[in-house]
């Protein structure tokens, strides 16, 4: 904005009293002081209010507007309140150094100058920043990329001073703004508060309430806009859920409650040119879904082994270039399960399993994607290279773990399926061969059975645990399951509950024991004797006897499956 736009507003009550010829000056901001020098706080352009406390003699004034005309001010405006009028010898300073003066009649507060002066120049700025944005939408659209989002998060920064960082469903963060002068860039949010703002943000979803969300955390007010995408779900499955659950999210460190439609208009249009950057990555992904999709349907129909090794190598380079040799493959399988038994939830799986499996140490450096995604129905299978095994049971450095995979997503992603639905992946053993593949596949989707069988919105199972008794209960009927634990729990959950005896927990603690009394007695802070009583009456309540290898093993089934 111009000096002769303030001179214009009879609001601001200003008076010139020197500077006629400057009133074309722009104006950058407002500062309102009282130091004899605050020249360390200017950068220039800014229109300086002041009360006149610095002021003890006539020889104070030529100083003062020598540090402000070499700071760049755009202006001075004195206020009458302390002395009554602007004084002779201030005056004839700010002559001498070219500096526009103004008088500020008492009545009227440097607050409101202030205020009118911040909310033209962020109009401005919002406006010349919009203009960008619209050019940078128009060339990524057209063309090759033009930065990405880091660019247009660095335009928030540097124009209105927003910090904002792109964070995937999972909290991964995938771009952030620079730091002002520090000599690398900078674009880091702790984990933890990334993993906070997308399960916010999903909760949200879940609820339907519209965005921009905003959430405080440690005393910070954030502002998450959905970064809304295109053509990422199949038809008849784009409801909010799993919109919510494929999209992006900007986390702006602002509170956008009070913020003008214009500016909030802005952080829309920043947020579909993010999605382009998104729609271009998912793009790029369509050559490594295509290999996957190819190498499933020839795993599903029978394929010669032949066959299929012949497609894994073209695979290879893809997914990871520059490897000489061959590499071994794990399998994991994944679905989204809603509650009312919805069925299409494979593109979301797919993308959701995408996401999962993205190497975070690589983010950024073009080598993050190293797995090949496809799904089928509901089920959403990916084939991931290892460039190393150590051994024949697939523990390696390179290999995927089943609970490792939901360390960082499990909060997020609970917070968006709670209520709704269920996210389950199995994980198979590492495989040497293209023979080895279709064993590999069966046996993640059984461990993706083991681990629907458990409690919780989001949970894993590897092949290690396919060893175990564990790989029968999911195949146990839901109501075979419910009349065997009611027939041996049912007795105890309802003396415990009459007479808060913990029959229960007894039992547990004891088969966990192995039947130990000494070790039983001890983890529940219990007397022996007092210990053999709660036994006693366990046995008494279900004619069972837990000295009876049988009996325990019915009792430890139950409690799995209860």
């Amino acid at each position: 904005m111009r000096l002769r736009a303030l001179l214009e507003t009879d609001a601001l009550g200003l008076e010139l009293l020197g500077g006629e010829d400057e009133l074309d000056r722009g104006v950058r901001g407002v500062m309102t002081t009282d130091l004899r020098d605050p020249s360390r706080y200017l950068s220039g352009g800014e229109l300086v209010l002041t009360g006149l406390a610095w002021r003890r003699d006539a020889a104070d004034s030529e100083p003062f507007v020598r540090l402000l005309a070499q700071a760049g001010v755009a202006a001075l405006a004195a206020g009458r309140a302390e002395l009554g009028e602007v004084p002779d010898d201030l005056v004839a300073a700010c002559a001498r150094h070219r500096l526009p003066l103004f008088a500020v009649h008492e009545s009227v507060a440097f607050a409101t100058i202030t205020e009118h002066v911040v909310r033209q120049v962020s109009g401005e700025r919002a406006g010349d920043l919009a203009a960008v944005v619209d050019r940078h939408r128009r060339m990524m659209t057209s063309g090759p990329a033009g930065g990405g989002p880091d660019v247009v998060l660095d335009l928030l920064g540097s124009d209105l001073d927003l910090r904002a960082w792109v964070l995937s469903p999972t909290g991964r963060l995938i771009a952030g703004p620079k730091v002002a002068g520090s000599a690398q860039a900078e674009r880091t949010l702790p984990a933890a508060v990334c993993a906070r703002l997308a399960a916010e943000r999903l909760a949200a979803a879940r609820t339907g309430r519209p965005g921009p969300h905003r959430v405080t955390l440690d005393r910070t007010t954030y502002s998450l806009f959905p970064v809304d995408g295109s053509g990422r779900t199949a038809p008849g499955a784009g409801d909010a859920r799993e919109g919510a659950l494929s999209d992006w999210l900007l986390a702006v460190e602002a509170d956008a409650g009070d913020w003008a439609e214009e500016r909030l208009d802005l952080l829309q249009g920043v947020t579909q040119l993010i999605a382009v950057e998104r729609d271009r990555r998912d793009a790029a992904r369509t050559v490594r879904r295509r290999l996957a999709q190819e190498v499933l349907e020839l795993v599903r129909t029978g394929a010669a082994p032949a066959e299929i090794a012949a497609r894994l190598r073209v695979a290879a380079p893809v997914l990871l270039p520059g490897l000489g040799t061959a590499p071994h493959w794990q399998v994991v399988v994944a679905r989204v399960e809603w509650d009312g038994g919805e069925a299409g939830g494979g593109p979301v799986a797919r993308t959701l399993l995408e996401e999962i499996l993205v190497d975070p140490a690589s983010t950024g450096s073009g080598q993050a994607d190293r797995v090949a995604v496809a799904y089928t129905g509901d089920e959403a299978i990916a084939l991931v290279p290892l460039p190393a095994v150590s051994g024949e049971d697939g523990h390696s450095s390179g290999g995927v773990l089943a609970e490792a995979l939901l360390e960082a997503v499990r909060d997020p992603l609970t917070a968006g399926l709670d209520g709704d639905g269920r996210l389950t992946l199995g994980v198979s053993a590492a495989v040497h061969s293209a023979d080895g593949l279709r064993g590999a596949l069966e046996e993640a989707r059984h461990a993706r059975r083991v681990a629907a069988a458990r409690p919780g919105r989001v949970c894993a199972a590897g092949h290690q645990e396919l060893a175990s008794h564990v790989l029968l209960l999911p195949f146990v009927p839901d109501d075979v399951r419910r009349a065997f634990t009611a027939r041996l729990l049912d007795p105890l959950r309802e003396y415990d509950r009459r007479h808060r005896a913990e029959l229960i927990s007894t039992l547990a603690a004891f088969l966990d024991c192995d039947g130990s009394w000494t070790r039983c007695a001890s983890r529940l802070h219990l007397h022996v004797n007092t210990l053999r009583y709660r036994v006693g009456r366990i046995e008494q309540l279900t004619g069972r006897d837990l000295s009876r290898l049988e009996d325990k093993l019915d009792f430890f089934l139950a409690l799995r499956m209860s």
